[in-house]
């Protein structure tokens, strides 16, 4: 999960950006942010979802093999009955989405895993989105196959052996669904990684998007109490990082229940972080006089 010092740095950070672009609320500045702030534990958890994709088509060759191996049989048993046309177009548009399902994931095998980070993440999110689609396609291809073949039970005995093959390889697609969409299936304790880290990204941005928000409602308020405290006091002549700081722990300490020796220190710590060599002082001072008024 997201931890309480990722959350604040994340919102110092976008309060920062969307200071100096005077529109917070804008989805074309937090989604780049986002995209930067989230490169290094996006590559990570792209290349673990990689990783497990990569794992779980060990057993797909053969399956496949089987499945070529029967498909002309079935073909030429669906060309004698026009009546069941529909059936082997679906049959036919299987086999191409398989063979778009193989392109795919060479495609991802073939990516490099040593660029930098926003590289990385950057082509194992296009590459995995093509290939969980390619998946998705042939997993409905397939249902409506099986749907079709309700229609005609006199041909259920000459499909069955292609039909059998096709299910094994959907047994592959079940567990894509789960690797694709980890937190629906919290019983499967092998996915309990993946599903943990697409929580705490999910949570990171949810949470600071919040917290973030929730300082800006506030932000005429809280310029006017840091005028208060801090001798001609105009927002644009404090550093921006320092400004961002000042209306974070401003916000804790007005508007929320955090303790104020904690809000006043992980100011101190953002400011240490972000801020230049005398910041954490000025922060300290100003916060300090907002927590204990006279």
């Amino acid at each position: 999960m997201a931890s309480r010092r990722q959350i604040r740095e994340a919102v110092v950070q976008l309060l920062y950006c969307a200071d100096l672009e005077g529109r917070a609320e804008s989805a074309a500045l937090r989604e780049p942010f986002w995209d930067f702030v989230t490169e290094a534990d996006r590559r990570s958890l792209h290349l673990a979802t990689f990783r497990t994709v990569h794992h779980l088509a060990h057993g797909r060759d053969g399956r496949l093999q089987e499945f070529h191996e029967r498909l002309p049989n079935a073909l030429a048993h669906l060309a004698a009955w026009p009546q069941a046309a529909n059936l082997k177009l679906e049959l036919e548009r299987m086999t191409e989405l398989e063979a778009a399902w193989s392109v795919a994931l060479v495609k991802l095998e073939r990516l490099p895993r040593d660029d930098d980070d926003a590289a990385v993440a950057g082509s194992f999110s296009a590459g995995l989105d093509a290939f969980f689609r390619v998946d998705r396609d042939l997993a409905a291809t397939r249902q409506r196959f099986f749907e079709g073949m309700e229609d005609f039970p006199a041909l259920r005995g000459q499909m069955e052996a292609v039909a059998a093959s096709v299910r094994r390889l959907q047994r592959v697609s079940d567990r894509l669904r789960m690797v694709e969409d980890p937190e629906k299936f919290p019983e499967q304790a092998d996915l309990a990684k993946l599903r943990e880290a697409k929580t705490s990204l999910r949570k990171l941005r949810q949470q600071s998007d919040e917290l973030a928000d929730a300082v800006l409602a506030h932000k005429e308020a809280l310029d006017a109490t840091l005028a208060a405290v801090v001798d001609n006091y105009v927002p644009e002549r404090i550093d921006p990082v320092d400004r961002a700081v000042l209306r974070l722990g401003a916000y804790e300490l007005l508007h929320t229940t955090t303790p104020r020796k904690v809000a006043i220190n992980e100011a101190i710590e953002l400011a240490r972080r972000f801020g230049t060599t005398d910041s954490h002082r000025f922060i300290n001072g100003v916060l300090d006089r907002i927590a204990t008024p006279p």
